[in-house]
């Protein structure tokens, strides 16, 4: 068997959050459906927005590469996602539903947010200077978000929660 090299582990976890994102994007108005906070409800569409654009990147990337855009299931996002769903379940129509889904939110932006950090360090071993570019913009969207969700939670939400 042939050695496998950062490349191949490059491309491999472009596939992984690629398949991510797109499993997020599907599930973000889910949980602005659920949300009874105004304000979180409205975070959610915002970043189901972004989402999209970061879709869209993540195309680029491949191109540049001239590989095609392909998913490969991720669990990690799976599991994340699966708790997000216990949390709309089991805490309907109560008032800490906000708060677990803020705290899923944000374990979805930390995911993300360590996808996005090492495919950028990645990118710039490889010398894929405008893949580190758009992996940029991603990240630091990806680190906006989390940081809206934190001045949420402890603003409104988790207080209400209480």
């Amino acid at each position: 068997m042939a050695e496998k090299d950062l490349s191949e582990l490059f491309v491999d976890t472009l596939k992984d959050i690629y398949y991510a994102e797109k499993q997020i994007y599907k599930s973000l108005p889910k949980m602005a459906k659920a949300a009874n906070s105004d304000q979180l409800r409205a975070a959610f569409e915002k970043h189901h927005d972004e989402t999209e654009g970061q879709i869209e990147r993540l195309e680029k990337i491949f191109e540049l590469l001239g590989k095609p855009a392909r998913g490969k299931k991720c669990e990690a996002i799976e599991g994340i996602l699966d708790e997000g769903k216990e949390i709309m379940d089991e805490y309907a129509d109560t008032p800490a539903l906000d708060a677990g889904l803020l705290a899923a939110a944000q374990a979805v932006e930390h995911y993300e947010i360590s996808r996005y950090g090492t495919l950028k360090t990645w990118a710039g071993k490889l010398g894929h200077k405008d893949a580190v570019k758009l992996l940029d913009e991603t990240l630091a969207e990806e680190k906006k978000t989390d940081d809206a969700l934190s001045k949420l939670a402890v603003s409104a939400v988790n207080a209400e929660a209480a």
